[in-house]
């Protein structure tokens, strides 16, 4: 098959009108705050919180410093941490630079969000919190994940970087939990370019929050705690305004896509779609397939190589585990035998590139490739 003459990537990030972002950029020039909660931070901040109907939303430099800001706002250094290693090396960083220790927990085996079950016999005396990651914008169990963290006292953290505009029963994925961090990276359907937001509907979190990304600074001249440089420039508030207008118009137009990769892949033997469970309002983030070597003939990474060759910018997402990694592969945790179904997701997982206007016949052209090596080994 004859490769793309340009390469596919993965995602591209929304543009805004350049006109409507030029008028917001000359308001905070010409206003000479170009940080520390300007008027553009301020709007942002109040638009994401009317959208979310979540009370209090606290920007950040990045969806990393997000969840490490939420961390320390909940927890206290040395405490242990369940979490997922399926995920991306942001998650499991960040409870690190918290000065805390991750525990690593399996996933289920449909969607790969962390297992409620698995969190039951990880739980330790040193335990406090539970950071869960609603993966590829799939929700986790959050109503066991809750019980359980209210049965222990533990805090409960969502690292919801994929999650950006899902619902479900009406209600917004960031409205869970103590807090629930996004990521505003320009790779994700909401960008600022760079950001990352904590959504929390505790006024006293949001205040050490607030306190935390500011260096730890109190109100009295001279008093701080341990904090850090963590706010949101206005310039990155002013790119996230114009681009927040053109995210339900993505998202509308990233969903006929998926529909139309759903309608080649379905009834594929060794082939899933891996996404929301019926109640979910999804935001079409990734397209994600779980492939099955044994069923569709090839494996992940053969299908990933022949994309490859084809000019198409596929992702094995996530792999490694960071379980897997030399940081926290020697942690008791961490052992194989201990994840089986997030190594088996490692090995399976294969997602597909997705954006508004990547267009039908790509995706027709894409999805053809991806069939292609099966119709090779069966041939074969």
């Amino acid at each position: 098959m004859r490769p793309f003459p340009e390469p596919v990537p993965i995602t591209r990030p929304l543009v805004p009108d350049l006109a409507r972002l030029s008028a917001r950029l000359a308001s905070v020039l010409g206003s000479r705050q170009l940080s520390n909660g300007g008027a553009q931070h301020a709007e942002l901040e109040a638009a994401l919180a009317g959208l979310t109907r979540v009370d209090h939303v606290a920007l950040t430099a990045s969806g990393t410093t997000a969840l490490i800001l939420a961390l320390a706002a909940l927890g206290r250094r040395g405490d242990e941490v369940l979490t997922t290693p399926y995920t991306f090396a942001a998650t499991t960083n960040a409870i690190a630079w918290a000065g805390m220790t991750p525990v690593f927990c399996d996933v289920d085996a449909d969607d790969w969000t962390l297992s409620p079950d698995a969190l039951r016999a990880a739980l330790t005396p040193r335990t406090r919190g539970i950071l869960a990651v609603h993966t590829y914008g799939i929700p986790c169990r959050v109503h066991a994940i809750e019980r359980f963290a209210r049965e222990h006292g533990l805090f409960v953290v969502y690292d919801a970087a994929h999650a950006f505009g899902v619902e479900r029963g009406g209600e917004s994925a960031l409205a869970w939990g103590d807090a629930s961090c996004v990521s505003f990276h320009a790779t994700k359907l909401l960008h600022t370019g760079e950001g990352g937001a904590v959504f929390t509907r505790s006024a006293a979190t949001h205040a050490r929050l607030d306190r935390l990304r500011n260096f730890g600074l109190f109100a009295r001249d001279g008093e701080f705690e341990v904090g850090l440089n963590g706010k949101m420039s206005e310039l990155s508030a002013a790119l996230g305004l114009c681009v927040l207008d053109e995210v339900a118009r993505e998202i509308t137009r990233r969903g006929a896509l998926v529909v139309r990769y759903q309608d080649h892949f379905r009834g594929v033997p060794g082939l899933r779609h891996v996404g929301p469970p019926a109640g979910v309002a999804p935001n079409h983030q990734y397209f994600v397939l779980a492939i099955d070597a044994a069923r569709f003939g090839r494996t992940r990474d053969e299908v990933w190589e022949a994309l490859r060759a084809a000019n198409v910018h596929a992702r094995r997402y996530f792999h490694p585990l960071t379980s897997a990694v030399p940081a926290w592969a020697g942690v008791p945790s961490a052992r194989p035998e201990n994840l089986p179904r997030a190594h088996a997701a490692a090995k399976e997982a294969l997602c597909l590139p997705l954006f508004g206007d990547l267009g039908t016949d790509v995706v027709d052209r894409i999805a053809e490739v991806v069939l292609h090596t099966a119709a090779l080994e069966r041939a074969a």
